[in-house]
C-alpha cells in the first residue's frame, strides 16, 4: 500500500473516531431536538406522509405507538378527539378498540372531508370543539361509568387549547389522560414563528389545574409531538 493510501486510511479513522467523541459527549436532547426539527421540516416525507389502513394520519408514528400502550392499560370506554382532518387517527384509534374489544371515538372538526373512513366505532360531530352545543353532545355519549380519554389536536392557538383543557379536562377520568398534540411549536422545537399555542397553553394549565401532571414517561421515544403534552387526571 502506498504512503499516500496509508496516509488517507488514518486520516478517515481519526476523523471517524473525533466524530464518535463529540458525539458521545454532546448532550442527547441536543441530539434529539436535531432530528425532530429534521423530521419535522421534511413533512411531506415524513409525518405529512403517514397513513393508517391508507387514509392519511398527521401523526408521529412514535406518539401512535404511545397512543397504543395508553389505550390497552387505561381501557377507556369512549376517546374524545378534536381536530379530525380525513380520519386517520379515529380509525387508527378504532382499530386498537377493536382489538381490545372495547372503547369508542368521537371525533370533532369544524370542516367537513369527504372520504373519511365509516366504522361503527366512530361518530363524526361538525363544529367547533367549545361550542356548547358540542361540548353537550359530547356530555351526552358518556355512559354512567365510562372510561374517558381525550385528545386534543383542533387549534392550536394558546387560548383555543386553554378553553379546551378546561372544558373537556372535567370529562376525563382520574387515571385517564388528556393528550394536548402539537405541544412541539412556537420553538419546542419546531416552527418557531407560530407564536404562543399548545405548550404555554399546557403550562398554564397546569398552573391553575392540580387535578393533572404530565406523565413525561410517554416520552420514553425520545421523538414526540407532544412534550409535556401527555397529562395524566390523578
Amino acid at each position: 500500500m502506498s504512503d499516500l493510501a496509508t496516509r488517507l486510511r488514518t486520516k478517515v479513522r481519526l476523523r471517524t473516531r473525533m466524530q464518535k467523541y463529540w458525539a458521545a459527549r454532546r448532550p442527547r436532547h441536543l441530539i434529539v431536538n436535531e432530528f425532530h426539527k429534521l423530521y419535522y421540516d421534511l413533512e411531506g416525507e415524513t409525518w405529512g406522509n403517514t397513513q393508517w389502513l391508507g387514509t392519511g394520519t398527521w401523526k408521529c408514528p412514535f406518539d401512535l405507538w404511545t397512543y397504543q400502550e395508553i389505550l390497552h392499560e387505561v381501557k377507556p370506554d369512549l376517546i374524545v378527539e378534536t381536530g379530525t382532518w380525513r380520519g386517520g387517527s379515529a380509525l387508527f384509534l378504532a382499530s386498537i378498540c377493536d382489538l381490545m374489544n372495547r372503547g369508542r371515538i368521537v371525533t370533532i372538526d369544524v370542516e367537513e372531508q369527504p372520504g373519511r373512513p365509516l366504522h361503527q366505532r366512530i361518530t363524526y360531530l361538525l363544529g367547533s370543539s367549545t361550542d356548547p352545543e358540542i361540548v353537550q353532545r359530547v356530555r351526552s355519549s358518556i355512559g354512567k361509568g365510562d372510561r374517558v380519554l381525550v385528545i386534543l389536536d383542533s387549534d392550536h392557538s394558546k387560548d383555543h387549547v386553554l378553553r379546551e383543557l378546561a372544558i373537556y379536562g372535567d370529562l376525563v377520568t382520574p387515571g385517564s389522560y388528556v393528550i394536548v398534540e402539537d405541544s412541539n411549536v412556537n420553538g419546542h422545537p419546531v416552527f418557531r414563528s407560530h407564536g404562543p399555542g399548545p405548550m404555554e397553553a399546557i403550562l398554564e394549565f397546569l398552573r391553575k389545574d392540580q387535578r393533572f401532571e404530565t406523565d413525561r414517561s410517554r416520552e420514553k421515544f425520545m421523538l414526540t409531538f407532544n412534550p409535556n403534552g401527555f397529562l395524566r387526571k390523578t
